[in-house]
């Protein structure tokens, strides 16, 4: 994809293991990266040549101003943003107040407080922004509240700063994945990755959860030039989840015959 060798990205939320893949992607394209994450001990691994780290808490403004500073600092430059960070905390209708400003603080504020401190950079190069929504923005699922009114929230926020931005030539979108090979479902599995399929198939068109190279294919697809006409808008990496409504990938019909 054109317009993407020479940039430089920030990825917070980088040593995830959707993250990773992003920073892979970007990388055989010739984008420098700079990694951005609470996990010192992950992100600091990932150093190489063109990758570079800088431990961040989004929750902090010190934190935030500190690692756009280390990106000019190390390749002189920012073009994108990849706002892969986020927090899973959720209690469902029990979740405390707390709870709701720790998930608010790091999903949807954190990522606004980095464009702030980013943004005469992206200005200056006609940068992109892509922020991460959910499948689990659009559907009631049972138990969770907070990651998916917050992952609502992200896709509104998407709109706003899509407009407000374009007058800076600053392009703003989403993906939204569905179930993706992440850090969350190797650890809900214990490592099994065919279980993770098994059980997402009957939610998802194409039978299967996302492996996370094909998210990160839909960022850089939507930072790329092929992309310099999009912005405000969301890309459902889901396999189809969504379009199935309140279908299952299963006959219904011959249940109530049986």
């Amino acid at each position: 994809m054109r317009g993407l060798d020479g940039k430089v990205a920030i990825v917070p939320g980088g040593a995830t293991r959707i993250g990773q893949a992003v920073v892979a992607a970007f990388r055989a394209a010739g984008t420098r990266v700079m990694v951005a994450d609470i996990n010192a001990t992950a992100g600091a691994a990932m150093a190489a040549d063109g990758v570079g780290f800088t431990p961040c808490d989004l929750r902090d403004d010190a934190q935030i101003a500190a690692l756009v500073q280390a990106t000019r600092d190390a390749f002189g430059r920012i073009d994108f943003l990849v706002n892969v960070a986020c927090s899973y905390l959720d209690n469902g209708p029990a979740s405390t107040r707390a709870e709701w400003l720790e998930s608010f603080d790091v999903n949807v504020v954190g990522s606004v407080m980095l464009m702030q401190a980013a943004r005469v950079d992206l200005a200056k190069n006609r940068g992109a922004i892509v922020n991460f929504g959910s499948i689990s923005s659009r559907v009631a699922q049972t138990g969770r509240w907070l990651y998916p009114v917050s992952k609502a929230a992200i896709l509104q926020l998407t709109r706003n700063q899509a407009m407000d931005l374009a007058p800076d030539s600053i392009r703003v979108n989403a993906v939204s994945p569905g179930w993706t090979w992440s850090n969350v479902m190797d650890q809900l599995t214990g490592g099994d990755r065919a279980k993770t399929d098994r059980v997402a198939a009957p939610f998802h068109l194409l039978r299967r959860s996302a492996d996370p190279g094909e998210v990160a294919a839909a960022v850089l697809f939507l930072c790329s030039d092929e992309a310099s006409f999009i912005t405000g808008t969301d890309i459902r990496v889901d396999g189809g989840y969504t379009a199935m409504g309140p279908e299952r990938a299963e006959p219904a019909i011959p249940l109530l015959m049986a």
